[in-house]
């Protein structure tokens, strides 16, 4: 008899390990893309679990502190605190991930306060997924 698996959403410490195994930007946005499409679909119990583990290092600062940013921007939208791992990261130096002109205007103006204080600039619309 073939055994069935269970579906079970990524957390973000997984989201965090398939950061670490593909190292170039666009791979890592569409699995940034990816986690979320699958979180959102979870209820909100569920979600607050994905978000709990500290994820190991990426191998990079700059989404090291994405991932801290992330957890606590999309448990805000919960109406929770973010997870205690997140309160020590953050980045010396701004980070734009999307740096033209025009995108750092609007992400500094528009950045999602978990993102701002960490020093992580990103239009919101980045962290929606269609």
């Amino acid at each position: 008899m073939k055994q069935v698996r269970q579906y079970h959403a990524a957390s973000v410490a997984v989201l965090a390990g398939w950061l670490s195994d593909h190292p170039d930007e666009e791979t890592r946005w569409r699995l940034v893309a990816e986690f979320l499409e699958e979180y959102r679909h979870e209820p909100p119990v569920v979600r607050l679990d994905l978000l709990a583990s500290e994820p190991a290092s990426v191998g990079d600062p700059h989404w090291d502190v994405f991932l801290a940013a992330l957890a606590e921007h999309l448990a805000a939208k919960d109406g929770k605190a973010g997870p205690p791992w997140t309160d020590t990261r953050r980045l010396h130096r701004f980070w734009f991930p999307f740096n033209t002109p025009a995108a750092r205007v609007d992400a500094f103006v528009h950045a999602p306060a978990s993102f701002r204080r960490r020093g992580v600039f990103i239009h919101p619309q980045e962290l929606e997924v269609a």
